[in-house]
């Protein structure tokens, strides 16, 4: 069994590019009110939540069981729609030495967008399970705030 490696899923969502990722880079804090599997979220460091030297704590329901992690923004790519993310502590960090997760936003006609997420991990040990349900988390909460963004 693999202790590390890399997974993904691609979502295609009926709003463009440009709208999904402006929620990502830049109201994100809006995301707990649009998603129903976030249940919250904080910052726990710093004093803008769209920047690289903030820390957000999320509580949030995965795999059926509430979760509590912390998320860092380490990277922004406004021309390539792309940010990448670090998470830590919590759950995640009881069995993850290294949890990394990108998304990248893909204009495929005026009207809609391919949203990819990859997840890179390192477990603690052979025991941990493949993140597969942080990736669906994340696959529906792209549907949701997808879904919002289109009645908006």
């Amino acid at each position: 069994m693999a202790i590390s490696g890399k997974i993904s899923v691609e979502i295609v969502i009926q709003v463009p590019a440009s709208k999904f990722f402006h929620i990502l880079a830049k109201e994100f804090h809006n995301i707990q009110n649009i998603c129903e599997r976030v249940h919250g979220a904080n910052l726990h460091e710093g004093d803008d939540w769209h920047c690289t030297d903030s820390v957000k704590n999320w509580t949030c329901l995965v795999d059926g069981k509430v979760i509590t992690c912390k998320e860092k923004i380490e990277a922004i790519d406004e021309e390539k729609k792309l940010i990448k993310y670090s998470i830590f502590d919590g759950e995640i960090g009881q069995n993850y030495k290294l949890f990394k997760s990108n998304v990248q936003v893909t204009e495929t006609n005026n009207e809609s967008a391919s949203v990819k997420w990859t997840i890179e991990y390192e477990k603690i040990n052979e025991d941990v399970k493949t993140p597969y349900g942080y990736l669906e988390f994340l696959e529906k909460g792209t549907i949701e705030v997808g879904d919002h963004l289109h009645k908006a």
